[in-house]
């Protein structure tokens, strides 16, 4: 692993991105945009806007880059390009995390650009440091990012990557205490839950909520989700193939 080919995979990605104006408008806009719309659509109920446009500031980010990351990867390994570069002396750990910094660098962007407007324009009142819940967001960012290069491992078209995100993705939106609390759930439900990153995503965004302090249930749910995003990675890495077919 080298941090030389690491840093000139994620300049190549940005480069190619840069030349995307619409998947930038995607990762960068679109969450905005939604959260000015639940803004509206809770205009006469700020505490249930404060609740889920908190968690929302978590789940945006990790539904964003797992599509963004799970379709460019999988392009660059139908045309090819992947396994040119895997030719070269560039080790599947420096491709990946390659990858997670090009696509960190927007997921910093995506996340301070939609707390910011959150926060100063929507007013959205948390009782904790606006910074706690900026990290909750770039963790969700990382995690959709490491699971978005995992599942384009299994994928065989475009058309399929988008295919996993109601498989993996959904079930968390629903089951992550967003519309209904965990323990008030069927007990299978709520087993299930337990084990999902997403479910932690919410409660460390319920507890700067909720909560001025720091917290010891918020440190949990940030390793949490920390420790799983890099577990991804980790897979991420090991499923790779060098050759496309």
């Amino acid at each position: 692993m080298s941090a030389t080919r690491i840093l000139a995979t994620a300049l190549r990605v940005l480069r190619q991105l840069r030349h995307d104006p619409r998947t930038i408008a995607l990762l960068l806009l679109v969450p905005v945009l939604l959260l000015v719309l639940l803004y509206y659509v809770f205009d006469s109920d700020r505490g249930s806007f404060d609740r889920i446009g908190s968690s929302l500031l978590g789940i945006f980010p990790l539904v964003t880059m797992f599509l963004v990351t799970s379709i460019a990867t999988l392009r660059e390994r139908t045309s090819g390009t992947l396994e040119r570069l895997l030719a070269m002396p560039l080790g599947k750990a420096d491709l990946i995390l390659g990858y997670a910094l090009a696509f960190g660098v927007f997921a910093v962007l995506q996340a301070g650009l939609a707390t910011g407007v959150a926060l100063w324009f929507l007013d959205l009142d948390i009782a904790g440091s606006p910074w706690l819940l900026l990290l909750v967001a770039l963790l969700n960012a990382l995690l959709g990012t490491a699971l978005g290069l995992f599942v384009s491992a299994f994928a065989a078209s475009e058309f399929q990557a988008v295919q996993f995100m109601p498989a993996i993705l959904f079930p968390q939106i629903l089951l992550c205490g967003l519309f209904a609390p965990r323990s008030a759930m069927q007990p299978v439900l709520e087993y299930v839950s337990n084990v999902l990153p997403m479910s932690y995503s919410v409660d460390g965004m319920t507890e700067v909520l909720k909560h001025s302090d720091l917290t010891v249930d918020y440190v949990r749910d940030v390793l949490i989700v920390a420790a799983v995003a890099l577990g991804v990675l980790g897979l991420g890495a090991a499923t790779l193939r060098r050759r496309t077919a």
